[in-house]
């Protein structure tokens, strides 16, 4: 692998994350969502794996821990829009708890990264 976020663990799953975020909101919302939350959703999904990738570039640990926040800040962002489109019945209880699972899985080990810094 030539980069090193390639190797890390915790991109690999956010990765997974932003596949199956993908297939969810392209089976599931609707199309008059399309550039509201479905946008929204993907977007931040994005950017948790774009902000683990970017701050592995062999920056500061200061940087790293930096871009590892926008990362955390992201999925949060992802659970945020997760609870919304179960509110407004776009995804069931079974798909919302594992993405939600899926999520803290992530925010988890985005800190433990961050923590070892």
């Amino acid at each position: 692998m030539a980069f090193k976020f390639e190797n890390l663990h915790v991109w690999q799953k956010a990765m997974d994350l932003n596949d199956k975020i993908h297939l969810v909101t392209k089976s599931n919302f609707p199309k008059d969502e399309l550039f509201v939350l479905t946008s929204q959703i993907k977007r931040a999904s994005d950017f948790v794996v774009l902000n683990i990738a970017e701050g592995s570039t062999g920056q500061s640990n200061a940087t790293y821990k930096l871009f590892l926040n926008y990362s955390l800040r992201s999925a949060i962002e992802v659970v945020s829009c997760l609870f919304i489109a179960k509110r407004r019945s776009y995804i069931s209880e079974a798909i919302f708890s594992e993405l939600y699972a899926e999520c803290e899985l992530l925010v988890k080990m985005i800190t433990a990264l961050r923590n070892t810094l």
